[in-house]
């Protein structure tokens, strides 16, 4: 095993010594560490996003900490160490790899991508054999962001044949989950807007897929665009002496026409 590796295993064994390790760390569950592990994924993330390669180092540093956290864990209850979490995911990529590792050969990235849902179904099947009634949609994990799991639950859908062939069915599907919120809104009945939007922001992932768009990453674009637009709104009203609450919404629409003129470069 790596020197650097070792030591981080061996630096986790200490922390967690039951009489000379640190408090905290002792205490610490599988439960109580899925925020931190939840956090560190985004900071990873946000690292990337940034293009800060020395934070993303240290971010993924921080990331790898919890999945020695937990191995660790495992491995004073008897269950698994670090080393056999290293073991199934080798096996695993290498399983997902004919293409690679054997002489399987794929024509086009759809027939990879195939192969690779394929592979994933078998390993559900194999996991969950003890288990009579077993849906092609066990295993996305439910504490996944919304629109993430929306996406691949669609994704497992589809690749099980329940999806639209093309796209044209789809635009029109948010058409009509539109009007059938305009509808909900109407009727004033709160419980029934709230499914309805639900609907209509199911059929945009939908459609986000078909044009081959990752739906968290486009909301997460389009927000960071309305947080520059709106913080130049905030520029300009400083700038005259007043607060936003003075200004009437044509005057604000109209420096948020500006912004998207004068911010036009940043929003590509």
């Amino acid at each position: 095993m790596l020197k650097n590796t070792q030591n981080l295993l061996d630096i986790m064994s200490r922390l967690r010594h039951p009489e000379h390790g640190c408090e905290w760390d002792v205490k610490q569950d599988f439960y109580s560490l899925i925020p931190y592990t939840i956090e560190e994924a985004y900071e990873v993330a946000d690292a990337i996003e940034r293009n800060d390669l020395d934070d993303l180092r240290s971010e993924l540093g921080d990331l790898l900490l919890q999945v020695v956290f937990h191995s660790r864990i495992a491995e004073e209850r008897g269950l698994f160490d670090f080393e056999q979490v290293a073991a199934a995911i080798c096996e695993k990529l290498v399983r997902r790899h004919p293409h690679v590792f054997s002489d399987a050969v794929f024509t086009s990235d759809e027939e990879r991508k195939q192969a690779w849902e394929q592979a994933k179904a078998l390993e559900r099947q194999q996991k969950n054999k003890a288990v009579e009634q077993d849906s092609v949609l066990s295993g996305v994990a439910v504490n996944l962001p919304a629109l993430v799991q929306c996406e691949k639950i669609q994704n497992r859908a589809a690749s099980h044949g329940f999806d639209w062939p093309e796209v044209l069915p789809v635009f029109d599907k948010v058409m009509e989950e539109l009007d059938e919120v305009k509808d909900a809104w109407r009727s004033g009945d709160q419980a029934h807007i709230q499914e309805e939007v639900g609907d209509l922001l199911l059929v945009a992932v939908n459609l986000a897929r078909h044009l081959k768009v990752n739906p968290e990453i486009a909301l997460k674009e389009s927000t960071k665009k309305f947080s520059r637009r709106f913080q130049y709104i905030e520029q300009q009203v400083q700038a005259s002496g007043r607060d936003l609450r003075d200004c009437d919404l044509a005057e604000l629409d109209a420096f948020w026409n500006e912004a998207k003129a004068a911010l036009k470069k940043d929003d590509r």
